[in-house]
């Protein structure tokens, strides 16, 4: 049988296509990653997910009572200024909450300002709510509110996260920043996300 010469040197220099097991490509990007851009193309692409920063205020603002069923400003408030464009936020806060009346529960919710131009509510979906009692007495638990924010903002701005809280029925809700029931309010700047 006769064996054919194999033409090493073309294989080397030519471009070696996707749906032969190749890239398509010629040259990449230093610091980039491969990805799809259709069912047969390769693309360089900058990476995604990468945390570019955190901010963690501990302990922050204090005790804060209400009965009031729409949202009320609280004193924990703490700030993020982002490192890059088009980032997103993700916000962490672990809190210590109670109910202190039947059927009743604290609800959360997260308000931002960029720049200074005034605080608003972040989407209809930013809203938590925890620590239910139906029975008399005082009930009080632990709650972690978490939420993938997208600001609009200009390089050098600083975003302000503030905690506001409400009670579900009218009756007294409370959250806690004193002694063993410390607060924690986390913000990480995102480059990207990745989305499963």
């Amino acid at each position: 049988m006769a064996l054919s010469k194999i033409d090493v040197a073309n294989m080397l220099s030519a471009t070696l296509p996707v749906a032969n097991g190749g890239t398509g490509l010629t040259s990449g990007t230093s610091g980039q990653f491969l990805k799809f851009t259709g069912s047969a193309t390769l693309a360089s692409a900058a990476d995604n997910g990468k945390i570019l920063q955190v901010e963690s205020g501990a302990g922050i603002g204090g005790n804060t009572s209400t009965t009031n069923t729409s949202f009320v400003e609280t004193t924990t408030v703490d700030s993020i200024t982002p490192t890059a464009a088009s980032s997103k936020i993700l916000l962490m806060f672990s809190f210590n909450c109670g109910a202190a009346t039947n059927n009743n529960s604290v609800k959360i919710r997260y308000y931002r300002q960029v720049n200074g131009g005034g605080y608003s509510a972040i989407g209809d979906d930013a809203y938590f709510q925890g620590t239910y009692t139906n029975a008399g007495g005082q009930v009080t638990g632990h709650m972690t509110a978490t939420y993938l924010d997208t600001p609009s903002y200009s390089l050098t701005n600083q975003i302000d996260y503030k905690i506001y809280i409400a009670s579900s029925a009218g009756g007294t809700v409370n959250i806690y920043n004193e002694g063993g029931n410390k607060n924690n309010l986390t913000m990480i700047e995102v480059a990207g996300w990745f989305q499963i």
